[in-house]
């Protein structure tokens, strides 16, 4: 029997269910903890007679940890599995012409609630400093705030989710091939490419110029994991044989990329002051495909792993833990360095290829989770004593309004660091807090 238009869409809303898929909380957990480790490892503690007076990025003084970033750069990762966790209550919503700035003020007000805290908790470090001269604070300044990059850019592509759902239902895999040339044409552009010749140095000539056009890339590169993330909801590819598939297309992506000048490492700058994320470039999409086909390989023994009780355990722990520990991790620094000078500590064991350096990283990264563990005791504490469940906003000026506070409270705290960014930026986060809520609350 001919089916018409409006049973078809009616066929791919998907119906909800009860049970959750444990494995997208995992893959969640495990980029959650390499980013943690990650950060802590790449802060490298100058001191000078026992007291640190600076801090290093270890990419900035050691080429070959690019290589490295491979693998430890998994905000796509989060992208993707954020997109295909919600990618079922969009499509239920637009079906049912639900308003999705409703739900996107929902999720605008989950971030800025515990981030009013945590920039709360830096202003009040900032103003002491002010008064005990920052020897401490300064090292770290920038680094404390340099994560809230990801909510900023979080927070933006998931406004744009119902249009990826949309894209996805209309055009299926294709809308991510789309979105790629769409890349590729910004980075031809901003290269200048006027001949095929110019292909084999892409790479060099991108990130010699400014960033120009290829700041569009900023949005769009972003939108490609979301867009892979509901595809994959939607089962548009699956199995170890096409996991193995990208898995090597991504490697192959990224050394053919790379050897055509873009730099190697995926995360901040390299020796040469060149990034593949200020804008993002066509280099960084290799990673995705990384990713991606590693998701795939690993389907079927993770849920197999996940089946056992103590697993699934671990994983539901880590995601609750999972916004707290992002957002507090780095402040968990201000106490490792203090407590290390005091314990003489060797945190600062040189350069790579020192004698001692590793085992200097190991002590700093001890230091750090024996100083988070308090500091995350404290701030779950705080959060258990808070309303749980508050009702967002549904005016659209305020959702409007209280967005732009987010953002701009975001961007000063990310770009000035904690002094005087945390005092600048906790006015803007504390106003979208406010205004992204309903008022008044609605009685149960």
């Amino acid at each position: 029997m001919r089916r018409d238009k409006k049973d078809i869409r009616m066929s791919e809303v998907p119906e909800e269910s009860n049970a959750r898929d444990r494995y997208p909380d995992a893959l969640r957990a495990g980029a959650l903890l390499v980013v943690v480790f990650g950060h802590w490892i790449a802060t490298l503690p100058r001191l000078e007679e026992g007291r640190v007076v600076a801090t290093d990025h270890m990419l900035d003084i050691w080429g070959p940890a690019g290589m490295l970033t491979w693998l430890v750069q998994v905000v796509p990762l989060f992208v993707f599995v954020s997109a295909a966790v919600s990618a079922d209550g969009v499509a239920r919503r637009l079906h049912h012409g639900h308003d999705q700035m409703h739900w996107w003020a929902g999720r605008a007000l989950g971030l800025a609630r515990p981030t009013v805290t945590y920039m709360a908790a830096l202003a009040v470090f900032a103003l002491i400093s002010l008064y005990t001269g920052g020897r401490l604070l300064e090292p770290f300044n920038h680094s404390l705030t340099v994560h809230l990059w990801f909510l900023i850019m979080l927070i933006t592509v998931q406004a744009l989710l119902p249009l990826s759902v949309e894209a996805d239902r209309r055009y299926g895999l294709k809308a991510v091939f789309g979105l790629i040339a769409l890349a590729a044409l910004a980075d031809f552009l901003r290269a200048g490419v006027r001949s095929p010749t110019d292909l084999l140095q892409l790479g060099t000539l991108v990130t010699e110029g400014g960033g120009g056009i290829g700041w569009i890339n900023a949005l769009i590169v972003w939108l490609i994991p979301q867009q892979l993330g509901i595809a994959w909801k939607r089962k548009r590819f699956a199995g170890t044989r096409t996991g193995l598939g990208l898995t090597f297309f991504g490697l192959a992506w990224l050394s053919g990329t790379t050897a055509s000048g873009y730099p190697t490492a995926m995360v901040g700058t390299d020796l040469e002051g060149k990034s593949n994320l200020l804008p993002p470039t066509l280099a960084l999409i290799g990673v995705m495909w990384v990713q991606v086909g590693l998701v795939l390989l690993c389907e079927r023994p993770m849920r197999w792993l996940l089946d056992m009780r103590h697993a699934a355990a671990t994983v539901t722990f880590l995601g609750a833990l999972g916004m707290p520990l992002y957002l507090w991790h780095k402040l968990a620094e201000l106490p490792a360095a203090w407590i290390g000078e005091r314990l003489g500590a060797p945190m600062d064991a040189g350069e790579p290829g020192d004698p001692g350096f590793w085992t200097g990283r190991l002590v700093w990264i001890a230091l750090c989770i024996a100083m988070v563990a308090p500091v995350l005791v404290a701030v779950v504490s705080f959060e258990l004593t808070r309303k749980r469940d508050v009702a967002s906003a549904t005016s659209t000026p305020a959702i409007l309004a209280g967005g732009f506070a987010l953002m701009a409270g975001l961007v000063v705290a990310l770009t000035t660091g904690a002094l005087p960014g945390a005092l600048i930026g906790l006015v803007g986060i504390a106003a979208a807090s406010w205004l992204l809520r309903a008022h008044p609350q609605p009685t149960k």
